[in-house]
């Protein structure tokens, strides 16, 4: 065991920090019941409005976030880092009045963003200066969402990036290679500011150059002892400090027996409080020994098939940081990224951009407006609900050609996908079909009798058949929802 973890020894309780005991962690009720959760990636690096790794890209000479520091705060040499984080006021931000909007777009459960790499924190942090209570907002961004959350009894979790924050933020110390600053060094080796920087070694600054030139990076995690303890710290405070019912880890569970202290720690927390572990740890390696620590998450993508297991996807409504350039998903798309998600035993994480003020944009605004909307018809069909014994039907799916993509899909009014609450099923019919004649071919007479069938939004009766190889359903003419409508089917 490593000293520091003697030193600050984890909870007691039913979890080892082993393989084998997080090996036994069962998913909790809440998350399974929960299916839509909000995240707000939110930090810093909101503040230039350019977009997401701003911290790191701007030290990385002839990126666009570079150029847009360049000329718009000046070189990084004289206005680094550890001013931007100064520029940070978070001046309008109201959690209360967010959280409200988000538990009305249908929202179970909220997670902020505890620490992203850049290595600033949101909370009050005990174990580092660069925190947000300290500088920028003087604000206790973590505490406030999390009073927010649970005003509203909502399950509260945090997200944690600083793993791979040693080896991303070897940009600091890079050089220009041409033009009017070539050679000259950045701020990154402003002593008064390492513990912000980190203090890198020579070897580990040579290569970061040297992978400069090549275009590659380090690897995304250090064995550097140095980092393992100052993670390790952080992040068993912010498990102390907010008691989250999630934590969830950019990457994989993160250096070894460190990692599953940091584990250990928040599921014995947790049983200590509540008689039992209720909390969830997400992570990103599908690798059994990973993924039975906790709930295995995918970024920016989607199971192809049904899951035995809960599992999550987190994505945003644009980019990761709020970016005055980027496209939006539409609210069609994001409910049918729910619904095919939720029909294969998966959680969708989604996060809305706020600006640096904190506040939503008129288009965020009206995505939860539009998801609001549909979610008050449908609801019944999601939250709660079990995979049924066949998760899709029809020919269109979710095709990931590249990492992260995320195209919508061209549904077709064969395309169904399904839950479940007991003896009743739930068919969301992708596409809405013009004449409003419904064949669902999974639900004819060998899916046993049905007794009844309506559709969810609508009052008045809904004419059905149902034959050997289908169910016949004449929707309304009047549509219940504008769009992926619910089909409900009593057996």
């Amino acid at each position: 065991m490593q000293s520091f973890i003697t030193a600050n020894p984890i909870e007691k309780g039913p979890f080892e920090a082993t393989w084998e005991s997080l090996g036994k962690f069962e998913c909790p009720d809440w998350f399974r019941d929960a299916k839509f959760g909000i995240w707000s990636h939110w930090g810093p690096q909101s503040v230039p409005m350019a977009g997401d790794w701003y911290a790191r890209h701007m030290y990385v000479q002839d990126h666009p976030q570079y150029n847009h520091h360049l000329r718009t705060y000046g070189h990084p040499s004289k206005h680094g880092w550890k001013d931007v984080v100064q520029s940070w006021k978070a001046e309008r931000f109201d959690p209360d009045g967010l959280m409200k909007q988000y538990i009305e777009a249908g929202a179970k459960y909220f997670v902020a963003q505890a620490a992203h790499h850049d290595n600033f924190d949101n909370f009050n942090s005990k174990h580092h200066r660069w925190n947000s209570v300290n500088m920028g907002p003087k604000k206790d961004i973590v505490k406030l969402w999390r009073d927010a959350a649970k005003k509203y009894n909502l399950p509260f979790g945090l997200t944690e990036h600083l793993g791979a924050t040693y080896t991303w933020w070897i940009t600091n110390k890079l050089l220009d290679q041409h033009g009017a600053f070539e050679n000259t060094q950045y701020d990154g080796f402003d002593t008064s500011c390492e513990d912000l920087y980190l203090p890198h070694t020579k070897n580990e600054i040579e290569e970061g150059r040297q992978l400069q030139k090549e275009g590659k990076r380090l690897p995304w995690y250090t064995d550097n002892p140095y980092w393992h303890e100052k993670w390790y710290l952080r992040v068993k405070d912010m498990i102390d400090q907010y008691e989250p019912e999630l934590l969830y880890s950019d990457g994989e569970l993160p250096f070894g027996d460190v990692g599953l202290a940091a584990v250990a720690h928040l599921y014995n927390m947790s049983a200590k409080k509540n008689g039992k572990n209720i909390a969830v740890y997400n992570q990103k390696n599908k690798d059994p020994k990973f993924a039975n620590t906790g709930v295995f998450d995918i970024e920016r993508g989607q199971m192809e098939e049904a899951a035995p297991t809960p599992w999550q996807t987190d994505t945003c409504v644009a980019g990761w940081f709020y970016d005055i350039r980027a496209a939006y998903k539409t609210p069609k798309q994001i409910v049918e990224t729910l619904v095919d998600i939720v029909s294969k035993n998966g959680n969708l994480l989604l996060n809305f951009t706020q600006r640096p003020d904190g506040t939503l944009d008129e288009e965020c605004n009206y995505i939860l407006k539009s998801i609001a909307k549909w979610n008050a018809v449908n609801t019944e069909g999601i939250h709660g609900s079990r995979p049924w014994k066949i998760a899709a039907e029809g020919p269109a799916k979710f095709v990931q050609k590249a990492r992260f993509e995320e195209k919508a899909v061209e549904w077709t009014t064969a395309d169904f996908r399904f839950t479940a609450k007991g003896s009743t099923v739930y068919a969301f019919q992708m596409k809405y079909p013009d004449n409003r004649e419904t064949y669902i071919r999974s639900l004819g007479k060998n899916a046993g009798t049905v007794k009844k069938v309506s559709l969810l939004g609508f009052g008045g009766a809904v004419r059905f058949r149902q034959n050997e190889d289908c169910l016949f359903v004449e929707l309304p003419a009047e549509k219940a929802c504008d769009y992926a409508p619910c089909i409900k089917v009593e057996f």
